[in-house]
């Protein structure tokens, strides 16, 4: 079984973030996936939501409220639900870049195609956003004891202490805005990455947002006109 940390560890400056934002991304990531043509989706409809609950309960059953507890099966088990999350959102959208490419039922009515690329780029958003959060400095619970020298991100906070209350951290709400931003601007403009993995997955990220944008606007007047 993996090493933990136990609740004995010292806690000295420990700033532990609530789960529950995070969580209800996850949710709202499945909640989206429901939306989603049938066209859009990966095998049957509920394989990857059941997925996700099943590894989301499993995480919260471990680690209610605040995020502090350091397990490598907690971390495993968290990597595994935003790497199913990121698998589900990137093949919504290589399958929604298809229809549009060669036609599907969808892009034949502006408004269902509308609706199939809002769904598609909110889910990408989110799952990029957990991404961040997951791979950064750790993770939430290795933020939540020390912050590392050299992060995956460096926020505004942390180039400027002067910005932030000490002890500051990013939490989820800083990935989510980071990933946000990120997909409309397709560039940095709150956090910068610092580290190559950070800067390929922001631009992994930039151009599906762009892809998805260009193709869904493009589509949808064209079936205006």
């Amino acid at each position: 079984m993996a090493a933990e940390v136990s609740a004995a560890e010292p806690s000295s400056g420990l700033v532990g973030e609530t789960r529950w934002p995070a969580a209800g991304a996850v949710l709202a990531a499945i909640l989206l996936t429901f939306l989603l043509p049938d066209g859009e989706r990966v095998g049957p409809g509920w394989l990857l939501p059941v997925i996700e609950v099943v590894l989301l309960a499993a995480i919260v059953a471990s680690d209610p409220g605040r995020i502090s507890r350091r397990s490598r099966l907690l971390r495993g088990l968290s990597i595994a639900l935003v790497t199913v999350l990121v698998l589900g959102s990137l093949s919504s959208t290589v399958l929604l870049i298809d229809a549009l490419v060669h036609g599907g039922p969808e892009t034949n009515s502006a408004s269902a195609l509308l609706s199939a690329g809002a769904t598609v780029w909110m889910s990408n958003n989110i799952a990029f956003a957990l991404l961040y959060w997951e791979l950064d400095s750790g993770g939430a619970a290795a933020r939540a004891y020390h912050l590392p020298p050299y992060p995956g991100f460096a926020f505004p906070q942390q180039m400027n202490p002067d910005l932030a209350p000490p002890g500051w951290r990013p939490r989820f709400v800083d990935y989510l805005y980071l990933g946000l931003t990120n997909a409309l601007a397709f560039s940095p403009t709150d956090a910068m990455p610092l580290v190559p993995w950070a800067k390929v997955t922001m631009a992994v990220q930039s151009m599906i947002s762009l892809a998805i944008l260009t193709l869904v606007v493009a589509r949808a007047v064209n079936v205006f006109t």
